[in-house]
């Protein structure tokens, strides 16, 4: 979350170390102990993933930076391997009843928190069941218990889901990164009345994972230490340390400098910088999330009351389409991303391209400032004296504020090609920088018009698909719910109930092409781009931090914090040093299922750089 990290914002952003080094220090990397160069390859360095940590509460954040800490030292039920497979991780096996409505997983046997409690099936339920029934524990995974009717632990290695549906989706709403991380109840139970304020900061946090989190301080670093009782094989480092910079810029000189092993989110110009440079190796990622700009069509609760400041005019479907068609996608592709990106259309990444869909002619906004021109003009939008057209209805101009995330340049470069072609159609856009910790408090209220924003996706699409639902929307009171741009469709959702259901991989792939067609003619989320993922690392002080094989272009897939960080090597070490090679230790059967929907595994989530919150 590197990517998802996670969890919303988009790709990263060039200079010297003394123009921006870590957040909270003022001379270079003091503010994280035990990071230097050389501590003997016993520490893993890299940065915080993405625009950083937003929360360590796990039923709260979205940031990539966060779904990554929570990888590491939360556990999930399974874990998804390169090409699409299922293995084991607290659960060695699981079964399906005939009706496809029950689900019993078998809980390994001898596990304990970092406290030296017991891990039981127990602490599975509980966690599952406070998301269904607490809608504060819900908010950030609430979409993925949705379908769930009830929960049990029948005995400490018995966890039993039963569902309202057969849902095909079943093996990834617990894994790593993109799903449900799993706590200790006997922590969390007395926190739930306090939930939306417990911020789960006393240390070392009480987990289980590859790691146990020992020291966090915000906007500077998190501190780890490794497991070396891990049940799928011990890190192979003894340490690992996540810094916090400024930009990407700081964290490309830190690394070039020694200081840091791995940066993902780079942009093209550090990419092309860093490629070739001795002992280090950058590399591409096959791109896992949407590039774009979100239109605030009409901010809502669930009940319908509409809230927040949005512009009237972006609910007419024609503005929006005639925005759609102002923008040059090819050209961003090429000036912003030196053409290391796909041009946007569909809403699921090319890292899925079982669910690749694409419009047809008759159905495609291309870029067409005259059409988007007659569009308007036909809708009665007439320019004044000033060249700003006017709604007919409010008598509003369609002068929109565009929201930008201040720690992204990608944002800053995009936004002015936006200004400048929508300014060819009568529409003014006053492009308002602001952090993503605003940003995001503002679109939860609705206050905005329009914002630029990505979001990646796991091997499994359903949370990414789920926050464009009806039941993403913030409840009565304006609060909980996931949407990114209060969109709301009852045909949209009754697909995303049947894909969830759909067992057979062409049947659902048929479903999600037609969601996403809906998504594209509403233009609420205009895809720009789809980002290649950019990072590179110390080749000459780590090795095994990439995982799988590039294909024709050369480009890896999609990379996992999760294993990455698993396998990251001392490159001098030996290939015995540090544990096994992560192979499921003592699992009674051998039990390797291909994922439903098949993919790969990637980070969910908005984010910023090479994610998005």
């Amino acid at each position: 979350m590197t990517s998802s990290t996670p969890l919303r914002r988009t790709g990263r952003k060039a200079a010297a170390l003394a123009a921006s080094l870590l957040l909270g220090t003022v001379g270079g990397l003091v503010a994280a102990p035990a990071a230097s160069a050389d501590d003997g390859g016993t520490t893993l360095r890299m940065p915080i993933t993405g625009i950083g940590i937003d929360s360590l509460n796990p039923f709260l954040a979205y940031f990539a930076g966060s779904l990554d800490v929570f990888s590491g030292i939360y556990p999930a039920l399974d874990t998804v391997q390169q090409g699409g497979t299922v293995k084991p991780y607290l659960a060695d096996s699981w079964t399906t009843s005939s009706d496809k409505l029950t689900w019993t997983f078998k809980i390994h046997k001898g596990l304990k928190w970092s406290d030296g409690k017991p891990i039981t099936a127990e602490d599975a339920a509980w966690t599952f069941n406070l998301i269904m029934k607490n809608s504060t524990a819900a908010t950030a995974n609430g979409s993925l218990v949705g379908n769930f009717a009830s929960v049990s632990a029948p005995d400490d290695h018995t966890l039993v889901v039963r569902t309202k549906k057969p849902q095909a989706t079943m093996l990834s709403v617990s894994i790593p990164v993109s799903g449900i991380p799993i706590v200790p109840k006997h922590i969390w139970q007395s926190h739930v009345k306090d939930l939306k304020n417990y911020k789960n900061d006393s240390f070392p946090i009480v987990g289980y994972g590859p790691w146990t989190m020992t020291d966090y301080k915000p906007e500077q670093y998190a501190k780890f230490d490794a497991n070396k009782d891990f049940l799928l094989g011990a890190p192979r480092y003894d340490h690992m340390i996540q810094q916090a910079f400024k930009n990407t810029d700081a964290a490309v000189a830190a690394l070039r400098s020694g200081q840091l092993d791995y940066v993902s989110g780079l942009n093209p110009t550090q990419y092309q910088a860093l490629k070739g440079q001795s002992g280090i190796t950058a590399y591409e990622q096959v791109g896992n999330r949407w590039n774009g700009i979100e239109v605030n069509g009409g901010a809502r609760t669930r009940d319908g009351k509409k809230i927040g400041t949005g512009h009237p005019a972006l609910g007419d479907a024609k503005v929006r389409e005639a925005l759609a068609r102002a923008i040059d996608r090819a050209t961003i592709v090429k000036k912003v991303r030196n053409g290391l990106a796909q041009v946007g259309a569909g809403y699921l990444p090319p890292s899925l391209p079982q669910y690749a869909w694409h419009p047809s002619d008759p159905e495609k906004f291309d870029y067409d400032p005259a059409k988007a021109n007659s569009v308007l003009d036909q809708a009665g939008y007439k320019t004044g004296s000033d060249g700003i057209r006017v709604d007919p209805k409010s008598r509003r101009k369609l002068e929109f504020r565009l929201g930008i995330h201040s720690d992204d340049d990608a944002d800053a470069k995009v936004s002015t090609y936006l200004s400048g072609w929508f300014k060819q159609i009568g529409v003014k856009v006053d492009i308002e920088s602001m952090s993503s910790a605003k940003l995001n408090a503002d679109l939860a209220k609705g206050d905005w018009d329009i914002l630029m924003d990505s979001w990646s996706t796991g091997p499994d699409p359903t949370y990414l698909l789920g926050i464009q639902t009806c039941s993403a929307l913030p409840d009565g009171k304006g609060e909980g719910g996931s949407t990114d741009s209060f969109f709301c469709d009852r045909n949209y959702d009754d697909l995303f109930l049947r894909q969830q259901s759909a067992f057979d991989v062409k049947e659902r792939a048929g479903l999600l092409r037609q969601m996403q067609a809906i998504l594209y003619k509403a233009n609420e989320n205009i895809m720009i781009y789809n980002a290649n993922g950019l990072a590179a690392y110390r080749s000459d002080r780590v090795s095994g931090i990439v995982i799988g094989k590039g294909d024709s272009t050369g480009a890896f897939p999609a990379q996992v914090s999760f294993d990455q960080y698993l396998h990251a090597t001392p490159a001098k070490a030996s290939s015995s040093s540090g544990g096994n090679s992560g192979t499921v230790i003592g699992v009674s059967v051998a039990v390797v299922v291909a994922l439903a929907a098949g993919g790969l595994f990637l980070a969910r989530r908005r984010s910023s750089s090479d994610d998005r919150e």
